[in-house]
């Protein structure tokens, strides 16, 4: 490809972008949503996290399904000034009480509600909520209305696999994160500083 071609492919390519920025003049907290089956939705989650503390954002982080073990995340930004709250039962496979379970949601959402009405929060992360919802733990209405409800400047991300379509309707943003390849089906196991 000669140079005037590059040149003139690429001017094409900076009038669409361009035009498309021009156009997008809404200034408001957005809903994202990260799932799929492939690794990195958490990661991508608080790869934005990061980003916004390092604008001065303030950011508050709900956790469920993670257990006690060590959170390089939470090592990161919590002197940041951002607060979790980590529904620390583990995976639900593990301990397959759904009475429990069902109780330690629901303690670790009032957090996400709060933090969903917080004016001064500019970001939520409601990491895992998906496994929530789709285990009947927390009611579909509620997670709704408190999204509805949320300041308008507020910006939120879910996380997890299965999201339920109403969530992925209201979002604004979904990103699918797809598997095909993962070094534990070839028998690694999962590293600190890599996998958590």
């Amino acid at each position: 490809m000669s140079d005037q071609r590059h040149r003139e492919r690429q001017q094409r390519l900076k009038e669409k972008v361009d035009a498309r920025v021009a156009a997008a003049q809404q200034e408001r907290g957005i809903l994202m949503i990260f799932t799929g089956n492939g690794k990195g939705k958490t990661t991508a989650a608080f790869g934005t996290a990061t980003r916004a503390v390092g604008h001065g954002k303030r950011v508050g982080v709900i956790q469920f399904i993670k257990g006690e073990w060590p959170n390089g995340e939470r090592n990161l930004l919590e002197p940041h000034g951002v607060e979790f709250q980590v529904m620390a039962t583990g995976f639900t496979w593990e301990t397959q009480n759904r009475e429990s379970d069902t109780a330690a949601c629901l303690a670790v959402w009032q957090h996400g509600q709060r933090m969903l009405a917080d004016p001064e929060l500019d970001l939520v992360i409601l990491d895992e909520l998906t496994y929530m919802v789709s285990y009947d733990y927390l009611a579909l209405d509620r997670v709704l209305e408190a999204l509805q409800a949320r300041p308008a400047h507020q910006s939120v991300i879910i996380t997890g696999r299965g999201c339920h379509r109403e969530l992925l309707e209201r979002a604004e943003t979904v990103s699918e994160i797809r598997p095909v390849k993962h070094a534990f089906d070839a028998g690694i196991k999962a590293q600190l500083g890599i996998d958590y």
